[in-house]
């Protein structure tokens, strides 16, 4: 079934028409709940609000902390557990918001994105890549230090933005960045790598994501990420293989299928399947896994859970 942007249809019917669109592609069951693979209980990790899987070895994942924290990646385990620190010399934690993990030219990488503006005046937002460090190298007893390989400026066509979810496609050599505060969001695109002459060119406008499930009568009088800001992104990222993606919103988890031969622009135009929901109270946190089929959502609260989803039915079709 399509759905057109003029079709009429209320948020509850969206939400119904993508549930029953994503229980046909699992082959006649519905969406498997997540299952809990740990808690996030490291002293320092008290504000996780981005989530990436190691691309040099399994069952390891990368986090960091919101605006204002150390600029620290902390490496821990699949089940929540610390497994290392790592501090990115030479720049400072002004408000990152994401965290992407990807391979480029034979590499692992990770891209930080220090892109949070709640205001919407900050002229100094930037992606940061850094070269993934090496798992057998950490240890939860000292930390690590690294640097920066190069940096992207975002800059939009528009206006500034408050942006909470970016990702890589590294077979296309793309950074996509999801607004936060405008409705409906809109997607903006930025090449992966650094410009060869030195200037700053401006984001892509890529598309504007429709069909998000929006807070209801009563959602709306709460003041609360689950009340009247469920439909803000928090965090988006792209398979490994490029063929589809999630978006994590305060309310729900968002499942992007992309057809062969398609642009983001237009797998980002249809409405997004719609996954059981993580239950939250502050969902900040995604990932794909190393092998695309899995997907990791936590939290910013304190010891916060961190929940799998088995999406391997929806990616491998």
């Amino acid at each position: 079934m399509t759905l057109r942007r003029g079709s009429g249809l209320g948020c509850g019917q969206l939400v119904l028409v993508a549930t029953a669109l994503l229980v046909s592609a699992c082959g006649g069951k519905p969406p498997p709940d997540p299952v809990p693979t740990g808690r996030i209980v490291h002293a320092a990790a008290t504000e996780t609000s981005g989530l990436a899987a190691s691309h040099r070895t399994n069952d390891l994942l990368w986090i960091h902390n919101d605006s204002a924290g150390q600029p620290v990646l902390y490496a821990i385990g699949t089940d929540g557990r610390l497994r290392g620190t790592v501090r990115v010399a030479g720049i400072k934690n002004n408000d990152w918001e994401d965290l992407s993990s990807f391979e480029l030219d034979g590499q692992p990488w990770l891209l930080i994105a220090d892109t949070g503006d709640n205001k919407g005046t900050r002229k100094d937002c930037a992606l940061y890549v850094i070269a993934e460090p090496d798992p057998a190298a950490l240890s939860p007893d000292h930390e690590l230090t690294t640097t920066v390989a190069w940096r992207l400026p975002v800059v939009y066509p528009d206006s500034s933005h408050d942006c909470e979810a970016v990702a890589v496609d590294s077979n296309e050599e793309l950074v996509v960045l999801l607004t936060k505060r405008t409705q409906p969001p809109a997607l903006y695109s930025l090449s992966l790598r650094p410009p060869s002459n030195n200037q700053t060119p401006a984001a892509n406008l890529l598309t504007h994501l429709n069909g998000i499930p929006q807070p209801g009568p009563e959602q709306k009088l709460l003041p609360a990420p689950t009340g009247r800001f469920r439909a803000f992104p928090t965090a988006m990222d792209i398979a490994p293989d490029g063929r589809s993606a999630a978006v994590l919103t305060y309310g729900d988890v968002l499942f992007f299928r992309r057809r062969p031969g398609e642009s983001w622009r237009e797998a980002f135009s249809r409405y997004p399947e719609v996954l059981a929901p993580h239950g939250l109270p502050q969902a900040e946190a995604l990932c794909f896994s190393r092998d695309g089929r899995d997907l990791y959502v936590t939290g910013e609260q304190k010891s916060q859970l961190l929940l799998r989803y088995k999406v391997l039915a929806t990616t491998s079709q």
